[in-house]
């Protein structure tokens, strides 16, 4: 592996012309696919697998026309103070509003609040139901326009409107969080670098690499059915380690130049060994990426694979790009340890010969290994107590910020009609094989009516050929509840107990009962998949470290970090601690989703960490020092670069928590605290605390698992063969 790639980056160096013109080739012919492919619609969201899921597609086939799972709105009106809905002015105001709502392309039906009995006991409020063909996700603008519009019309005439549901459904704004992010690293790598120049190089590929990924997913939207989505996780997961592998290569470049090599010979051994860990280290997020499929929720599914590919070409990036943009800088890079002139290049060190802080560091925990080991694994351990008390589910309306109108319509439904009445659940009920399908419909609504926390249940409505009947439940408890969640339960083993009895299938589907679904599936998927990807990687981690200790090692720190940041996600957001700081205005369950995304994603990340520390070290250890000596060594080159690569990806994800979207807030900040966690607490503390309380059993490997495995030297030992540059001129004619 490291010979390999020693050729190839002395041939990108060499051939820095021909390297540079395939990137901006590839970025433009990406570019120009994004531009004259069809704008992107939003992807269909569908669970398969799931009772919720079933009952649409029965629903799609017995009810033609009836678009089950289209968006939704609910039109919310309260009239000015003194005054009641069933007057006839405010009632006239409302007749339009429907009116206006019914002629839209997309709409399929809107209910009178006051044929359907809409309008609160007290007479205040009322609401008028559009359903849609499509879903939310797929919505044309123009009718969520017309939608607002036809409200701000009821606004004007005196009336206070707000609209729920999930047709106002959008991509969450994010402000200016990859900009924040981009600014940041850009400080941080002008800090490591001493150099304006050297600083600028892992920032233009990211920004390559993720163009070329976003502008393919663009591209192909249409043909793989890639909703606008898709590119959020791409994007911010390319960014971040596209920084970071340019920045391992070109730290490991200035470090050859700095142990006195050409610069040709530096760019190809840079390539070779720190190139060498970043293979390693892409591998590992793309095993944890396109291991999302395991879930088996499609959206998830294309959203990973999306974002792995855009790893894939962060790595293939950093390995042909970086080596020929130091080809075209040549000596305006300077060794490490010189920074530029204009950032105070020249002058004579104050303290010449001085230890750097990770080497000061790294003797430290040699000295006193137990000690901090105790501290890190104690801290973790405090950080994660919170994820004891984790309650999962998805957010609804109820969790948008008070100045949304989704979030003040709901408010409005919960004070008029309950709080259940903003998730209701829809049963339907499938009597085709049941002697007598009236019979077996009066008696699921009979059932679920005696069911606790039942406020009101509809007389069941049938197809035209009367084997199918929809009964609409009303809790008395809000979706997110755990109280809601017993009584979809409960509904369910009432419908099995009414299927033996009667032959006809009672299935509970709608919004709350599809999220319930949902976060289930989350839940049974999530064991599968942590042995997946841990297990893919703890094999591949053996074949690069060749031991057995150190993979086992670096996976039992990885569950330490997760442990601990979900625990910090479990007290801000379901707690609500420092949730005035992180401006949380609504504290509940934690997406459901979370655990399995920070899973996934922090898994490839630190397992970078990893790989490029311990790689170090391993190589020191290769090359004849001793163990302890080795920890030191491998802090001495790797802990600034590991530092900066860490501060790079919290200030990508960090910038995310501006969102006013719970659900991207929680993302961007569990992201954020379990790259704090894992990079400096469990890589840069518990990791070299363990490596020297192991000393060489640490590198242990039985003889023949060490015959099996292939030989792929990370650590470039096989490097030292190459003092003739002359061989690599086979790669040039071939």
């Amino acid at each position: 592996m490291a010979t390999f790639l020693y050729k190839l980056g002395r041939l990108a160096f060499r051939r820095r012309h021909f390297a540079a013109l395939i990137w901006v080739a590839l970025l433009t012919l990406a570019g120009v696919g994004a531009a004259s492919a069809p704008a992107a619609g939003n992807t269909s969201f569908s669970i398969p697998g799931t009772e919720a899921q079933k009952a649409f597609d029965l629903l799609e086939q017995r009810f033609p026309g009836m678009s089950a799972d289209g968006a939704t709105a609910r039109v919310v009106f309260r009239a000015p103070k003194g005054e009641k809905m069933t007057d006839a002015v405010n009632k006239a105001t409302v007749e339009k509003t429907v009116k206006e709502l019914g002629s839209g392309s997309e709409v399929v039906s809107v209910a009178d609040p006051y044929t359907g009995h809409a309008v609160s006991e007290n007479g205040t409020i009322a609401y008028a139901s559009v359903k849609y063909k499509v879903s939310g996700m797929e919505l044309e603008d123009s009718s969520k326009d017309a939608l607002k519009d036809a409200a701000q019309d009821a606004r004007h005439a005196g009336l206070t409107v707000e609209i729920g549901g999930d047709a106002l459904t959008a991509t969450p704004e994010t402000g200016s969080s990859e900009i924040i992010g981009i600014a940041v690293a850009a400080v941080v790598l002008v800090i490591t670098f001493g150099s304006l120049l050297a600083a600028g190089f892992p920032l233009l590929t990211a920004i390559v690499g993720v163009g070329i990924g976003v502008f393919a997913i663009t591209a192909l939207a249409g043909a793989l059915d890639l909703g606008s989505t898709t590119s959020t996780l791409a994007s911010m997961i390319g960014l971040a380690v596209g920084i970071d592998y340019a920045l391992f290569i070109v730290s490991r470049y200035r470090a050859e130049l700095a142990e006195g090599r050409e610069r040709e010979d530096a760019a190809g051994r840079a390539v070779g060994t720190a190139g060498s860990a970043v293979v390693f280290a892409g591998l590992t997020v793309v095993i944890a990426l396109v291991g999302l499929s395991v879930v088996n929720i499609p959206m998830l599914t294309k959203m990973g694979i999306a974002a792995a590919g855009t790893v894939a070409i962060a790595v293939l990036i950093a390995l042909t790009m970086i080596p020929a943009l130091l080809g075209y800088a040549g000596r305006r890079i300077k060794p490490a340890g010189q920074k530029s002139r204009l950032l105070g290049g020249g002058r004579t060190p104050k303290k010449p010969g001085r230890p750097n802080m990770g080497t000061r560091w790294a003797g430290f925990v040699v000295r006193r290994p137990v000690a901090v080991l105790l501290l890190g694994v104690l801290g973790l351990g405090a950080a994660a107590i919170p994820a004891a008390s984790l309650e999962l589910g998805l957010p609804d309306d109820g969790s948008q910020p008070a100045s949304t109108t989704q979030r003040r319509a709901y408010d409005l439904l919960s004070e008029g009609f309950g709080p259940g009445f903003n998730g209701p659940l829809m049963i339907v009920v499938d009597a085709k094989d049941s002697a007598d399908p009236k019979a077996a419909f009066a008696e699921v609504g009979d059932e679920i009516k005696g069911l606790k926390d039942v406020v009101t249940v509809t007389p069941a409505t049938p197809n035209k050929a009367g084997d199918t009947a929809t009964i609409t439940v009303v809790p008395d408890s809000k979706p997110s509840s755990t109280t809601t969640e017993d009584l979809v339960h409960a509904i369910r083993d009432k419908g099995a107990d009414i299927a033996r009895e009667t032959g006809s299938q009672v299935l509970v589907t709608g919004s709350t009962a599809m999220n319930i679904d949902v976060s289930q599936k989350l839940n049974d998927a999530l064991l599968p998949y942590l042995a997946l990807v841990v297990g893919l990687a703890f094999l591949l981690l053996i074949v690069v470290f060749r031991s057995i200790l150190v993979p086992l090692k670096a996976a039992l720190g990885f569950l330490l970090s997760v442990m601990a940041a979900l625990g910090a996600v479990v007290a801000v957001f379901q707690w609500g601690w420092l949730s005035g700081l992180m401006n949380v205005e609504e504290t509940g369950p934690v997406m459901s989703m979370m655990p399995i995304f920070m899973v996934g994603v922090v898994f490839g990340l630190a397992m970078d960490y990893e790989v490029f520390l311990v790689t170090r070290m391993r190589e020191a250890h290769v090359h004849g020092e001793k163990p302890s000596q080795a920890v030191v060594t491998g802090f001495r080159h790797g802990a600034r670069v590991v530092t900066a690569a860490a501060v790079i990806m919290m200030a990508v994800f960090s910038g995310f928590i501006g969102s006013s979207e719970s659900m991207v807030k929680m993302i961007g900040f569990g992201l954020a605290i379990a790259v704090f966690f894992d990079a400096f607490l469990v890589r840069m503390a518990i990791v070299p605390a363990v490596l020297a309380l192991l000393g060489k059993r640490a590198w242990w490997l039985p003889k023949w698992l060490d015959r099996a495995l292939p030989n792929v030297d990370v650590e470039g030992e096989g490097l030292r063969a190459h003092a003739d540059p002359e061989e690599e001129k086979e790669l040039v004619r071939a």
